[in-house]
């Protein structure tokens, strides 16, 4: 640092100087390298036209025009990239690889357990190549033990996980929450360990390698529930929108077309203030409603009136009295709403990428703000091979020729 004034550390990035190569096939691997570039790392992601990432074919599409490059999914979370194609299959893709490994400081895989190590991507392979390098393997439940090679997508992980069993109503079948939303646990602490073992290797000189497991990180989302079965021997079920610890707790019906807003009492003091609102003074006195256990007991019964007056209101109202009496109560927004959200637009969560292709797409920005360093979207995401020359002829110094050469046989398909 010596040299640069105040000004000049400022306008650095948080992770300026950081190279990520990225050979992510699916969500929670490029929505962690997303993070990492909205924050000043040089992140290449590398596909192939046969091996690319799945959300290139996945929907919705702009205009619902199917193509490799018009997934908003895909879009969304490879902002900030730049993106290359290489046939790991071909025989001279080594050398490339070898390359690229030496550009790197972080490395980030997501491939079926035991597939890196069939294109030289492994730990072992990598360290002996750059001992300082570190690798991040992104598998569905790790890369050793009796299932680590189970293929898997957030599905499965969801079951496997208790999200599906703790999702839906006690006389329904199990029901997992809308997409891989274990995909979207999993990459905030992933971004953690990646940048431990950066700050490992400062002090160091070392690499590390991060063996990360979706089925690993979800269970901490379940901690009462496993403290419960470990302490009591009791296994929780669903419950749909209830709680053991508040009454009344769910999603009641306002006025209009499927217009709702969700309300939760968790203590005394608040149900008072939640009666006072509902001009309903009198539910507080009632023995069937004046404690928890008593509301609990006849939370059918407190439903129905709670729903008898919320019903007369739109939900913004609903939620403005309760909020104004100190009652948590939110309405339950559609996309539309939640993307006009005066919260969210205050933060600037949202921001507009452009993209040589689709347009004008809806980003989010990273839900942490940091004091010094703003996060940014230097490109939109890349077309497929869209960086190819400039990544291999600027950045890893192959000549014209030799570019060109193996870019006719094929290695770049």
């Amino acid at each position: 640092m010596t040299g640069q004034t105040n000004s000049d550390t400022k306008r650095r990035a948080l992770l300026e100087g950081i190279s990520v190569l990225d050979f992510s096939v699916s969500l929670m691997a490029p929505v962690t390298t997303r993070l990492l570039a909205a924050y000043g790392a040089e992140v290449i992601k590398v596909e192939s036209i046969r091996q690319h990432e799945i959300t290139r074919v996945s929907a919705p599409y702009k205009d619902n025009l199917v193509g490799m490059n018009r997934s908003l999914i895909f879009n969304a979370n490879n902002t900030g990239k730049y993106g290359i194609t290489l046939n790991l299959k071909h025989p001279r893709s080594g050398e490339i690889v070898n390359r690229l490994i030496t550009w790197a400081d972080v490395i980030v895989e997501n491939f079926v357990p035991g597939a890196a190590k069939k294109f030289g991507l492994d730990y072992e392979h990598l360290q002996k190549a750059k001992p300082e390098v570190i690798v991040v393997d992104f598998s569905a439940q790790g890369l050793t033990g009796p299932y680590s090679k189970h293929p898997g997508y957030g599905f499965q992980i969801l079951a496997l996980t208790c999200f599906s069993h703790f999702t839906g109503w006690p006389d329904r079948e199990p029901a997992a929450p809308v997409g891989s939303y274990t995909d979207f646990l999993c990459p905030p602490l992933a971004v953690c360990a990646i940048l431990s073992a950066l700050d490992h290797r400062r002090l160091t000189g070392r690499g590390q390698h991060i063996d990360l497991s979706q089925l690993e990180i979800s269970p901490h989302f379940f901690i009462p529930a496993i403290l419960d079965y470990g302490a009591n021997g009791r296994v929780q079920i669903r419950c749909g929108n209830r709680s053991p610890y508040a009454s009344p707790h769910g999603a009641y019906r306002c006025r209009g077309d499927d217009r709702w807003c969700v309300i939760a009492v968790c203590n005394e003091k608040e149900w008072e203030a939640f009666c006072k609102v509902t001009g309903s003074p009198e539910w507080a006195r009632d023995p069937k409603f004046s404690t928890l256990l008593g509301r609990k007991s006849n939370e059918d019964e407190l439903d129905r009136l709670v729903e008898a007056w919320t019903v007369s209101f739109v939900p913004e109202e609903v939620m403005n009295r309760m909020q104004a009496a100190g009652v948590a109560a939110g309405i339950v927004q559609t996309t539309e709403e939640m993307v006009n959200d005066p919260q969210l637009k205050h933060r600037e969560h949202f921001e507009i990428s452009k993209h040589p292709e689709v347009g004008s797409i809806i980003c989010e920005n990273p839900a942490f703000q940091l004091s010094k360093c703003k996060a940014r979207w230097p490109r939109p995401a890349p077309c497929l091979g869209e960086h190819n020359e400039f990544v291999y002829t600027k950045l890893l110094g192959i000549p014209d020729e030799e570019f060109a050469q193996l870019l006719n046989d094929g290695v770049f398909e």
